[in-house]
């Protein structure tokens, strides 16, 4: 076994065992509180530029399948375990965590107290790190994490967005997407008719545009940078903008283009980055949380119905709730701290939420907002 170290930027150092790629990691070391879904957040885009903790205690039980991708392969700067299973058992597996890491270069460090670090991320807040097997260099790995570009004021979007505009089809898809069940099969008589959706890709994940496609939807999917003219030359019925890494407020292409597209009047629909994007094409600012919202278990209330929902998240942004203007109604907040989870236009047809209703990892009680997108868009067809 090849020792590996975690070097953290306020000193702090943890031995472990290499797994994966033998080399170096950098990045924003965080937590992810999932018990499942490994494989999902492995290949998450907006983990891009992060080295992620997983507080599980064994990770790779089950191994990895093709079916579980949510981009074409993983997006994470490094990955952390506290055990990792040396056998996947899973009828549907076509290979173990440690082959699937060492393919695809990841770095990545097992046998350290993954508690530990979760509890000083939680009380400092996220930290710049280096996973590296190289054991013998561990002053250097501190000093080094101290010189990673803080992830405030980066635009990742540009390195794991689409270079070119296509439509989404679902053989495109590595996965299939059947094998999930009921989540996945919509009543076919329920769609009226096809719609044609212009989705910005920040990072999408791919269970985003398996659950558009299943509510009857035809996504147009364009890079990042393209201006909003491009969007609306395919008229569309909605307008969709998706998740992604890194910190909203450099994204200023972006808020401008959402600003036109709100002044089109054509339904439009964020999540998580798109969330916070369409946040600040409203008016509103942007903060970083002190160690983000990860993990398939976050409560949030949905403040029109007083429902609970059980969600899956993934950000270390927010938006300012004092920052909102008078016409942005706040719709859902998180019961954790208070942050806002979900806001809506009083005149116009923008709505947006800050956890992911995809899931993928993650329960399936937000699923509904797919629909809500639907209802919006076939009100004004």
């Amino acid at each position: 076994m090849t020792k590996a170290i975690l070097a953290l930027e306020n000193g702090t150092c943890y031995e472990g065992v290499s797994l994966g790629k033998q080399g170096k990691a950098s990045g924003e070391v965080v937590f992810n509180t999932s018990m499942t879904g490994y494989q999902e957040v492995l290949t998450d885009p907006s983990y891009s530029g992060q080295i992620v903790a997983m507080t599980c205690p064994q990770i790779g039980n089950y191994g990895v399948t093709d079916n579980d991708h949510e981009s074409r392969g993983p997006q994470v700067a490094g990955f952390i375990m506290r055990a990792a299973s040396p056998i996947a058992s899973n009828w549907r597996a076509s290979d173990t965590l440690h082959n699937y890491l060492e393919e695809h270069d990841i770095v990545a460090i097992t046998d350290i107290d993954t508690r530990s670090l979760t509890r000083l991320l939680r009380s400092s807040g996220v930290m710049r790190g280096i996973v590296t097997t190289d054991a013998s260099r561990l002053e250097q790995a501190i000093e080094e994490a101290k010189t990673i570009a803080p992830m405030e004021g980066l635009d990742l979007v540009q390195h794991v967005t689409c270079p070119d505009p296509f439509i989404w089809r679902d053989d495109m898809d590595l996965g299939n997407s059947s094998e999930v069940g009921d989540f996945t099969l919509i009543n076919e008589r329920s769609i009226k008719q096809r719609l044609r959706i212009a989705a910005y890709d920040f990072g999408m994940k791919w269970n985003i545009l398996r659950r558009l496609t299943a509510y009857g939807c035809d996504v147009h999917v364009f890079p990042a940078t393209s201006p909003a003219s491009d969007l609306l030359a395919i008229a569309p019925h909605g307008i969709f903008l998706s998740n992604g890494p890194g910190d909203p407020a450099s994204l200023d292409y972006a808020v401008a283009n959402a600003r036109e597209l709100i002044a089109s009047d054509v339904p439009m629909f964020g999540i998580c980055l798109g969330h916070q994007v369409l946040g600040l094409a409203l008016g509103g600012k942007t903060y970083k949380l002190k160690f983000g919202h990860r993990g398939a278990n976050h409560p949030v209330k949905n403040l029109a119905t007083d429902r609970i929902e059980i969600t899956s998240q993934n950000h270390g942004f927010a938006i300012d709730s004092d920052s909102l203007s008078s016409d942005v109604e706040v719709t859902h907040v998180n019961l954790y701290d208070g942050t806002v989870e979900g806001f809506r236009h009083t005149t116009r047809p923008v709505f947006a939420v800050q956890y992911h209703p995809e899931a993928s990892p993650g329960p399936h009680d937000a699923d509904y907002l797919f629909q809500d997108f639907i209802d919006a868009i076939e009100s004004r067809c």
